[in-house]
């Protein structure tokens, strides 16, 4: 049975260890809430600080190299001389397009020095997705590495940029030492950025915490993703609320990163804990059940960032008498579930679960800051759970036109209201950010940001992860717009029409995506498994839907709106024999017949998806 309150008295039997970190929790909401944009606080003197008082220190490890924070700021002082020596400087952007490796991190904090912001591309992105993120910003110049080249020339013909070579290339080792041979139409650039001084440069204009530093992407609803700007105030956010006053992370600890460096949980959340404590974190490239704890205690990892996914399949691992042979003691993230997160700390040892609920282009936050279990935690930023459409994201509201506020316990849409402190950076596209307000909520003139997340109070301000609602799911981790994937699947010409939507599935995280379809009527049969060679060249992986319902209708209500929420109830059933479900099964290549055999395997949690 899991805790679905947390009590006075649970808060009280949390005081000692607040006690204990309070100087770290002094110093951490000194940065978490300092407001003054004007203020030099950027990510790039945060660097330069650990390399001043830590500087023989390990900053990054990965593999067999160790990088310290010395190396790592003389690294970013070359790379930000080479970009402002090809014109850049406050107020452009370059696009990231590297896994996780030490160059992406050198590159970020080289071009923040300069004021220069990165758009961290999603590596699982190619063909229209891909172009489309990039040209969203319009940057001047596009890194990519070697690792990624093929999926980057698919789309390179589709780039818009107004620098004369705008291709870096970077090749997949030691750029530091090795330079590699760039392919046709790049600059190869570690060889040019060598040739740099390690000094910091002198930039045109110097950046402020209230520049953006980064770009991160976010499904939504208006389908492709969307660009979300983030300031060098979210990293002093994540430095001084999660670094400091969550984990009270030390120059001896070593945070284990096996999330994409794209995302904000991995980059701001991750990266910035890091900084505050001027710790090491020690990457590897994608995440593996089976090498997790071999790399934890070969990296002498402490901490460690997750996602719900990944504590599920550490879970399904066999256990062993190894499960506690680690100097693990702290976890930072979020999605774990209620179900599993006892057994988690219990069966690995794990004694703080900083678990936290953020957006990346959102204006609120909540943390775990006491160390309860099965809660997201508490926040001090002012919002409200209210009543919404079931299925949508749409808040209900009253004959007088106001929203209203659900009973303690119950769940609700949340929202967070956007005021001078507390306000949304939004996205770079105006309609977007536009469309993620809501007006007159309470009363006349009042903004509110809509989350599109649904979430229950437990006691004491503590809020648990309910659902997410609308028009995106969650998928192996990343947030899947369903629109976007209905376009993609209307550019096949195989359909007539398609609706996508997410499906629960026993023993997983989040929802699975189905799509429900009607074949176009040419006489041909429909080729199911051409579909999903069409799907898998232009989604990334975890956005190709895991069941198709082929059908000859979809019905639609009075007004022609597909009614969502029942062809949603009927998830992968195949209870009309005049329709065909399909699965993709893990560790094949294509769409399985489902049969009542099948459908029982995998509500039985038998097959791990």
């Amino acid at each position: 049975m899991t805790q679905d309150n947390v009590s006075p008295r649970d808060i009280a039997r949390s005081l000692p260890s607040i006690l204990r970190r309070f100087p770290a929790i002094a110093r951490g909401y000194y940065y978490y809430a300092v407001r003054n944009d004007n203020k030099d606080l950027t990510l790039g003197t945060l660097v330069e600080r650990n390399a001043r008082k830590h500087g023989q220190r390990a900053a990054v490890l990965y593999e067999d190299r160790s990088i310290t924070w010395r190396e790592l700021d003389e690294w970013a002082n070359r790379i930000a001389g080479f970009l402002k020596a090809e014109g850049l400087g406050k107020g452009d952007a370059v696009a990231v397009f590297l896994e996780n490796r030490p160059e992406l991190l050198a590159v970020v904090a080289g071009a923040a020095k300069i004021g220069v912001a990165c758009a961290m591309l999603n590596t699982s992105q190619k063909g229209k997705v891909l172009a489309h993120s990039i040209n969203l910003i319009s940057p001047k110049m596009i890194v990519v590495g070697e690792e990624l080249v093929d999926s980057f020339e698919g789309v390179k013909a589709d780039i818009r940029t107004s620098h004369p070579k705008p291709f870096l290339f970077l090749a997949d080792t030691n750029t530091v030492n090795i330079f590699g041979d760039a392919p046709e139409g790049y600059v190869n650039m570690a060889p040019q950025v060598s040739a740099h001084r390690s000094t910091a440069p002198a930039p045109a204009e110097q950046p402020v915490m209230g520049d953006t530093a980064i770009y991160l992407f976010t499904s939504g609803t208006t389908g492709l993703p969307k660009a979300a700007p983030g300031s060098h105030r979210k990293f002093m956010k994540a430095y001084g609320g999660f670094g400091m006053m969550s984990l009270d992370m030390k120059p001896h600890d070593v945070l284990y990163c096996t999330l994409p460096l794209y995302h904000g949980t991995a980059l701001l959340v991750c990266w910035g804990s890091v900084l505050a404590g001027g710790s090491a974190i020690a990457l590897r490239r994608k995440f593996s059940a089976s090498a997790f704890w071999d790399d934890v205690r070969f990296f002498k990892a402490t901490t460690f960032g997750y996602v719900g996914e990944l504590c599920r399949y550490l879970l399904n691992q066999p256990p062993s008498d190894q499960d506690r042979n680690h100097n693990l003691t702290k976890m930072i993230g979020n999605g774990l579930r209620p179900s599993i997160w006892k057994e988690f700390k219990e069966r690995f040892g794990i004694q703080t679960v900083a678990e936290l609920y953020a957006s990346s282009e959102g204006n609120i936050g909540f943390s775990n800051f006491f160390n309860m279990d099965n809660t997201v935690g508490f926040s001090t930023a002012p919002y409200k759970l209210v009543k919404f459409h079931d299925g949508t994201r749409n808040p209900i509201r009253n004959d007088n036109g106001f929203m209203q506020e659900v009973e303690k316990g119950e769940p609700g849409l949340l929202i967070g209201e956007i005021t001078k402190k507390w306000s949304f950076e939004g996205y770079t596209q105006k309609d977007a950010t536009e469309k993620s307000i809501l007006r007159d909520a309470f009363k006349k003139g009042d903004q509110w940001f809509n989350t599109g997340d649904v979430l229950k109070e437990i006691g004491c301000g503590h809020l648990q992860f309910v659902d997410r609602m609308g028009d995106t799911f969650r998928w192996k981790g990343e947030n899947v717009s369903t629109t976007e994937v209905e376009n993609i699947i209307d550019g096949s010409n195989m359909v007539e029409e398609a609706i996508v939507y997410g499906v629960e599935i026993p023993a997983t995280n989040g929802k699975a995506g189905m799509v429900t379809l009607v074949p176009h009527s040419n006489g041909e049969e429909f080729d199911v498994n051409r579909l999903f060679r069409y799907l898998n060249d232009n989604l990334p992986p975890y956005a190709v839907p895991v069941f198709v319902r082929v059908t000859n209708a979809i019905e639609k209500t009075g007004t022609f709106k597909y009614r969502k929420v029942d062809i949603q109830k009927a998830g992968y059933s195949i209870d009309k024999p005049e329709e065909q479900v399909y699965a993709w099964l893990p560790g094949t290549e294509g769409y399985t017949l489902l049969t009542p055999e099948l459908v029982a395997e995998i509500d039985a949690g038998a097959v791990r998806f």
